[in-house]
């Protein structure tokens, strides 16, 4: 079969390597669709470990299924979550799975950036979700990062109502708007630096801020005269969280939903933060619980997410769909479908 192994940014090859087979308690599936995550082309996270097939938006059809399995059968459609949780240990059972030694180290085989992969026991047990009939493939993209944008705005606690602070309008930006309005958040706004991710954030319903300008002064001026209630950082520049810290208003919460590289320190006007009873909170990854109701909230149309969808390639072409998102231009949502023929 075909896959586009990652070495670097600019170097995605297109290489073959056998078809996975699969035992008795696992299934192959057939990779229709698979995004690319902004995670994939953080070359300080991937290049230790290159090269490697990457890819964990997947969506699929089940190919072949081990005899032990009886939950799924040929020709079923569905999303398959990379890492899956013990949920028996300590920090499962305090509902921070996201933290589980098992979630970190389970995966399918290879990435989503392959004709096929194989799905190990431990995720056809508690990793693959039907897709709804009336879902599409290119849905089912969206399932893995809506999830974890969810998880990340459990913890951040936002109430109806409240007025919300994106920094940051790239697709994982996008989804926080999207998702903050459909549940119920007030007044939203959202920054960056790029002219092209400011148009998308405010075609999504966001109030946009230059990321360039004053942004604290600029909230006062257009949420009458408060900071906001929530700020969630989707950018691990310093700048973005320098500004994130200085937007929040009183008895409000920032969520880092994403992070500097390891290593960089954040000093934290800690003064400022106990005064103002500001709560710092940070949010990895996705639990089964979240992707579950990250399909249900795109199921019912609750939040759209093909709109954001602005590049298909295939497996050939897998390289320029990288150099868009490491770009970080004029691009939101690439997807590489691995069966487009060449």
């Amino acid at each position: 079969m075909h896959v586009a192994v990652y070495y670097n940014n600019n170097d995605v090859r297109l290489e073959e390597m056998p078809v996975p087979s699969i035992a008795p308690d696992e299934l192959l599936v057939r990779v229709e669709a698979s995004g690319i995550c902004g995670s994939d082309v953080m070359e300080w996270y991937r290049i230790m470990r290159a090269p490697l097939v990457l890819g964990h938006e997947i969506a699929g059809t089940v190919a072949e299924v081990g005899t032990d399995v009886s939950r799924y059968k040929v020709g079923d459609r569905i999303f398959v979550s990379h890492h899956v949780p013990c949920n028996t240990c300590r920090y499962c059972l305090a509902g921070h799975h996201t933290v589980c030694d098992t979630l970190r180290s389970t995966n399918f085989d290879p990435g989503g950036f392959a004709e096929y992969l194989r799905v190990p026991a431990i995720n056809v047990d508690r990793g693959v979700f039907l897709l709804p009939d009336d879902m599409s493939f290119d849905q089912g993209v969206f399932i893995e990062p809506l999830a974890c944008v969810y998880r990340g705005q459990r913890h951040a606690g936002i109430k109806p109502g409240q007025s919300v602070l994106v920094i940051g309008s790239g697709i994982t930006g996008l989804l926080h708007v999207k998702l903050a309005a459909a549940l119920g958040a007030g007044s939203i706004f959202s920054t960056d630096i790029n002219q092209y991710r400011l148009d998308m954030a405010s075609i999504c319903g966001a109030e946009v801020i230059d990321a360039q300008d004053n942004v604290p002064e600029r909230l006062l001026e257009l949420n009458n005269g408060r900071l906001a209630d929530v700020v969630i950082i989707c950018t691990g520049a310093m700048p973005a969280i320098t500004q994130a810290l200085a937007s929040v208003d009183r008895g409000g919460t920032v969520l880092f939903f994403a992070s500097p590289e390891p290593g960089v320190t954040v000093h934290l006007p800690v003064f400022e933060l106990w005064k103002n009873e500001v709560s710092i909170v940070s949010s990895y990854g996705a639990s089964p619980l979240d992707i579950t109701k990250a399909i249900e909230l795109i199921h019912t149309g609750r939040v759209g997410v093909t709109d954001m969808i602005t590049h298909r390639f295939g497996l050939a072409n897998a390289k320029e769909g990288f150099k868009l998102v490491a770009g970080a231009g004029e691009s939101m949502k690439v997807i590489i479908e691995p069966h487009k023929p060449f």
